[in-house]
């Protein structure tokens, strides 16, 4: 589990990121990784999401 501290980037990917409901203070949990390591699947607000490598780095996060 860990928490959402701040979402780096800009323009339409980090927009599209807050949609997904990753912001600040939101807290998930990393479910699954395949196995080449690319997508993550995490859980975040009750529900299961999959999300790139690239996109994931991102996300700047505090562990729990």
């Amino acid at each position: 589990s860990s928490t959402i501290v701040k979402l780096h980037g800009e323009g339409a990917l980090r927009r599209h990121l807050m949609d997904l409901g990753l912001i600040k203070g939101t807290s998930f949990k990393v479910v699954k990784v395949a196995p080449l390591g690319d997508p993550v699947e995490v859980t975040v607000r009750n529900y299961e999401l999959s999300i790139r490598k690239a996109d994931a780095e991102m996300i700047e996060i505090e562990a729990e």
